[in-house]
């Protein structure tokens, strides 16, 4: 399979490990992804990964209810490491060596990040699952991973997600949505889209890195994308 990309970032939702589970970790969906990654590493690109909480806890969600926002958020992050550590050990049985970089120092189950290790850790041929988001409240997993792409000089950020792409509405709720192809920054931004939050698009616009909006419940579907022959958003 032609490649189109070097080096990616894979930004995957919390909500999506939670397979058809009511909350938590469902191994199968876990396995699935790890198989996705593993495939497309095997055939040459270097993967970077960042992981969302939301199947553990929502930050945003418990802020509402009367949480201190910074006491959530902080919470989420502690989601964000048990998802990464899961998928480490999902990538980790199929062969592949990873390194789960955290934000926030826990050195007795995972690395600190530093950026400049988390490249030769790629360089090397490992994959880098980031976790704890940005290491700061009131900043979303988006965001993080739309700096994380800056930081890791990657050539994509793709998000893979539970539907094709962008809609013009949400369309498991809105059977007039109407798939988006194309699409720049400006438009998600003032059409308030909320394929990732505000801040993560201005930051890709500021610095002109792409992002692609995907399904991965398609088997193969990350390959596909990669290769540029897969049905998807790009947001450029």
């Amino acid at each position: 399979m032609e490649r189109k990309y070097h080096r990616v970032l894979l930004k995957i939702s919390g909500e999506f490990l939670m397979g058809d589970l009511d909350y938590g970790v469902d191994v199968g969906t876990v396995d699935r992804i790890a198989d996705e990654i593993v495939a497309a590493h095997n055939d040459g690109y270097q993967i970077c990964i960042v992981i969302g909480g939301g199947n553990i806890f929502r930050g945003v969600s418990a802020a509402a209810y009367g949480m201190h926002r910074s006491v959530a958020d902080n919470i989420g992050m502690l989601a964000t490491i048990m998802n990464a550590i899961a998928l480490q050990n999902s990538i980790e049985k199929l062969g592949v060596q990873t390194r789960v970089m955290s934000a926030v120092q826990m050195p007795t189950i995972c690395e600190q990040y530093i950026r400049r290790k988390a490249l030769r850790h790629m360089e090397k041929g490992r994959l880098v699952i980031c976790a704890a988001g940005s290491g700061n409240p009131y900043f979303t997993t988006d965001t993080a991973a739309a700096l994380r792409a800056l930081e890791m000089e990657c050539d994509v950020l793709l998000k893979a997600t539970k539907v094709a792409g962008v809609y013009t509405a949400d369309p498991d709720k809105n059977s007039n949505a109407k798939f988006m192809e194309k699409l720049s920054y400006k438009e998600v931004l003032e059409k308030d889209l909320r394929v990732m939050d505000q801040t993560a698009i201005a930051l890709a616009r500021e610095n002109n890195i792409s992002i692609i909006v995907f399904s991965i419940k398609e088997k193969g579907n990350f390959e596909k994308v990669l290769a540029g022959k897969g049905r998807c958003s790009v947001i450029s």
